[in-house]
């Protein structure tokens, strides 16, 4: 490897002076808290490419084709929601509150629990699903998408179906379940959704304490979601 004349210098120094990488460690901390020096830039992170409105639609009807009701709520509900696969996949019956249109989600990202909404018109689909769910003795579990062995479904079966799907459904772009986040996210931020609103949703840090009081807060949120969800059909 060809090193820089700055490089030579300092292997030169570090040899002649039999420096610890403990020492030398401190030395370049010193230096740069007095000589004012910058850390290198670091890259900006890559966008994920989302899919088009006619890929999001080939990705359902493939899903609906295959007839399993479970993954047709599931896939639906990851969407609509933003959630992350794995509150996704902790999501207990107990948890949906129907009437109100919001689901809780306990102990999310950071150990943070909140509500999360979803539109009116998937409401009597998802309270079909839980009923389907408590008149099948197969399915009975606390869990709203169980496993076969009726435990909660884990985050690498999801992911594996997501593949599966977007594979059968011929497109060409790498889809995972955090593509759905991604893609909700970006559509209601489109729609003209404030910061604020899109806190309350996606449950991201915020910098003042929504948390405490996000399930009161949501009841002003949710008129401009389902504004912003007229637009998608799945």
């Amino acid at each position: 490897m060809k090193l820089s004349t700055a490089a030579r210098e300092i292997v030169t120094i570090i040899r002649r002076h039999n420096l610890t990488y403990n020492t030398l460690h401190k030395a370049t901390s010193l230096a740069s808290k007095h000589c004012s020096l910058k850390p290198p830039s670091s890259k900006s992170r890559t966008l994920p490419k989302l899919l088009t409105a006619d890929e999001i639609k080939r990705f359902y009807a493939t899903i609906d084709s295959a007839s399993s009701l479970r993954d047709q709520i599931m896939l639906r509900l990851i969407f609509y929601t933003a959630i992350r696969v794995a509150e996704l996949c902790a999501i207990k019956v107990s948890d949906v509150d129907i009437t109100a249109g919001r689901i809780y989600i306990d102990q999310g990202k950071g150990s943070k629990d909140r509500y999360v909404v979803f539109p009116a018109k998937f409401g009597l689909t998802l309270k079909s699903y839980i009923q389907w769910l408590n008149d099948r003795q197969q399915y009975k579990s606390e869990y709203l998408f169980p496993s076969r062995q009726r435990d909660r479904i884990s985050e690498r079966q999801v992911q594996l179906l997501v593949s599966r799907y977007a594979l059968a459904a011929k497109i060409g772009t790498r889809v995972h379940p955090h593509l759905f986040r991604h893609q909700m996210l970006t559509h209601l931020t489109k729609s003209g959704m404030s910061d604020s609103q899109i806190q309350l949703i996606s449950g991201h840090a915020s910098k003042t304490t929504l948390e405490k009081y996000q399930h009161l807060a949501l009841t002003d949120v949710k008129g401009d979601y389902e504004e912003a969800l007229k637009e998608i059909e799945i």
